[in-house]
């Protein structure tokens, strides 16, 4: 959650990237370059979270570290067919970059309340994650036309604070006797604790006010100092010259043609930006 609020200041305060919108205010997509590179690091980041969720226990002693395995994978898998499901009923396809945000949904929706939770539980929290990312996607870039290239706003912020709060309406009591110095096992508002989801909205508020005021004052301060953006040059053209001094694509990079225009080269890549591109108009006035 977290990492989703400081990503909704820092989006706010960067604004968002050369051709996003229209004049009209609509959005218009500017796809990555490498899906299929973007689906195997989300199944890599998935075989992570593993680690992250079950090892956070830090000791097996209980076994409880498998029903924590086990409800990660449940929520993950739970997450991406939801989703995969709900962006095919909105636009008639399935959309693989959806599906991918609709499994990082699930696991971090059950990140909170994996080792609380029961197997159901976990399924019905990462089903409903896999939803919500797909609703949340859509209306931070509709309505709020706040540019997230990657989702982390509803993804992180969205879902992991849904995730936060299902401590305290998912969680069975059968797990957690002791926690914080409190007696009995941990037990949501579903399961008759109405007391631990009063404590998960009272946590979920903190941490949003908080993180979301400290860092859009952060990126405020970067703004009128040194500047958050590069220039309009280097994000059309791309960052690689500019920040590594290498080409890493070459299919996707911007040239300077032989009258000083912007050209691409003959085996362009179906991403590539044209050279007619209404952002570059300035770059070619200014010559």
């Amino acid at each position: 959650m977290v990492g989703g609020m400081a990503a909704l200041a820092g989006a706010m305060v960067l604004g968002p990237r050369i051709g996003k919108f229209s004049k009209s205010g609509e959005p218009l997509a500017i796809p990555g370059h490498h899906l299929p590179m973007a689906i195997a690091g989300t199944f890599i980041l998935a075989f992570g979270w593993f680690g992250f969720n079950a090892g956070s226990t830090l000791a097996g002693g209980d076994l409880r570290i498998s029903v924590i395995a086990v409800n990660t994978m449940l929520a993950g898998a739970a997450g991406a067919f939801t989703a995969t499901v709900s962006v095919w009923l909105k636009f008639g396809k399935p959309d693989p970059s959806m599906l991918a945000n609709g499994l990082l949904a699930g696991l971090v929706s059950i990140t909170a309340s994996c080792a609380f939770v029961t197997s159901t539980s976990s399924v019905i929290i990462g089903g409903l994650a896999g939803v919500l990312v797909v609703e949340s996607v859509l209306f931070i870039e509709r309505v709020l036309k706040v540019d997230d290239p990657v989702g982390a706003m509803s993804v992180h912020g969205v879902c992991g604070l849904f995730g936060t709060l299902c401590v305290g309406l998912f969680a069975d009591g059968t797990y957690g006797h002791g926690l914080h110095g409190v007696a009995g096992g941990v037990r949501g508002l579903f399961y008759g604790g109405g007391s631990q989801f009063a404590a998960q909205l009272v946590g979920v508020v903190t941490c949003a006010v908080f993180v979301f005021t400290s860092f859009y004052a952060f990126f405020t301060l970067v703004e009128v100092t040194i500047g958050n953006r590069v220039s309009a040059r280097a994000e059309i053209e791309g960052l690689d010259m500019p920040e590594m001094g290498a080409i890493g694509y070459p299919d996707f990079v911007l040239s300077e043609g032989p009258e000083g225009d912007h050209n691409i080269p003959a085996g362009k890549a179906p991403g590539a930006v044209s050279a007619q591109h209404p952002a570059l108009k300035p770059l070619r006035d200014s010559r």
